[in-house]
């Protein structure tokens, strides 16, 4: 469980699916200046639409070269890696000012440092598309971005078109008014295995090899057989080099961290390191995360809600809660108290966020607004569902600020998990 629980609109929920085709799910980067991204290449077209990547003359003799990235189901990290890959480069000359969800079309801005100009103008990939390159002396970094707009499909809705119209309005017109609980979506959590957070929590008390092995070995219900035998057998055997063997390729990171304990089977920090940076840092802020979310609910539970109350630590005027660190200072009053009990309950101190063993996880924490009011909040069309004969599907659009998941909107409308 990611510690979602609660509604904050009493609104009928409208139920459907999303995400069933790509192109059902569109997410557009809003760059610092208010400038919001187009999608050109990938939509609901059939094939790629691409104008070729002109690249102006760097006169100023500039370090960086911007350009916008499109991708279609594909997620950040390997799209970044085909565009590394075909400019024989690390990854990390490229920054980016977050990651967008895998499953849609995406568009976002990318800064590569000192890029071979001839090699990126051949870049040809048939899931990836670069444009409106421009020279810069600033690297994009994460954070480095207003928000994203959205425009999202949801389909296979029963509801008559009447009442999925005055049913969306009403929940519409509550999240304006009231915004919603700002819970972190379930992506956040590591997808079906939901195991990213439990990973993070042992690393913060210590546990190394606990954290590693449960890493390793956790399965879901949707895993593929091989795999999900793989995990079963190490979790039985703790067999290294047999679970090296077991593991598919295609299971990178696992397979580096097993490979390096075949070396050094009692090394579970080294083995871990083997994933990159960025990856490392998910565990820890994945619990941070799952403490933040159990937060609101005990909020909910005992009746403040999410509104500002005495004691609570606003961000423009929006109450905010705890993502805990060596260094936070939590909130007074009643807001305070539900902080704390929220990590006495799960046996964890801030002292614990300093991970001695394994320094380059700790967290200083932070704070987020626990309040989310969607922009720009629209129905674009009810119509028809031509994938699934006698209902509807609903086409919607709005923009969220940064760190914000658009699930958490989807999930207050559909009322559905």
């Amino acid at each position: 469980m990611t510690g979602i629980k609660h509604y904050t609109t009493t609104t009928e929920g409208i139920g459907g699916e999303i995400k069933r085709r790509i192109s059902d799910f569109v997410v557009r980067e809003i760059a610092f200046d208010g400038k919001v991204l187009k999608n050109t290449a990938f939509g609901e077209w059939d094939s790629k639409k691409e104008e070729p990547l002109n690249i102006p003359q760097n006169d100023s003799d500039l370090e960086y070269l911007h350009v916008t990235l499109e991708k279609f189901n594909l997620d950040t990290n390997d799209a970044l890696r085909r565009v590394s890959r075909a400019l024989y480069v690390s990854p990390k000359r490229i920054g980016y000012a977050g990651m967008k969800d895998r499953r849609g079309i995406t568009a976002q801005r990318i800064s590569i440092w000192q890029p071979e100009v001839a090699k990126l103008m051949a870049f040809d990939s048939r899931y990836v598309s670069l444009s409106e390159p421009e020279w810069s002396n600033k690297k994009i970094e994460i954070g480095n971005l207003t928000g994203n707009e959205f425009e999202i499909t949801v389909r296979e809705i029963t509801m008559e078109e009447d009442e999925l119209r005055k049913t969306a309005e009403q929940c519409f017109s509550q999240m304006l008014k009231d915004g919603v609980a700002n819970y972190f979506g379930e992506q956040r959590f590591g997808g079906n295995r939901e195991i990213t957070h439990r990973v993070g929590k042992e690393f913060i008390l210590g546990n190394m090899e606990k954290a590693v092995m449960l890493y390793l070995t956790s399965a879901s219900e949707g895993e593929e057989e091989e795999i999900a035998v793989a995990r079963k057998n190490l979790k039985e055997s703790v067999d290294f080099v047999r679970a090296s063997k077991e593991f598919p390729s295609k299971f990178r990171y696992e397979r580096a961290i097993l490979h390096h304990l075949c070396k050094y089977p009692r090394d579970f920090v080294g083995a871990f390191q083997n994933l990159p940076r960025h990856l490392q840092y998910m565990f820890t802020h994945a619990y941070q995360s799952y403490l933040f979310n159990l937060t609101i609910n005990e909020r909910i539970e005992c009746g403040i809600g999410i509104s500002a109350v005495e004691g609570d630590i606003l961000e423009n005027g929006v109450p905010t809660a705890a993502l805990p660190g060596f260094d936070s200072k939590l909130a007074d009053g009643k807001p305070g108290e539900i902080e704390k009990a929220v990590l006495d309950k799960e046996g964890v101190a801030l002292v614990d966020f300093k991970v001695k063993a394994f320094p380059e996880l700790s967290c200083s924490g932070a704070r987020k607004k626990i309040s989310l009011r969607p922009k720009n909040l629209k129905i674009i069309e009810i119509s028809k569902d031509e994938l699934n004969e006698g209902k509807l599907k609903l086409k919607i659009a709005f923009s969220l600020e940064k760190g914000a998941y658009a699930t958490t909107i989807l999930r207050e409308l559909m009322k559905s998990p």
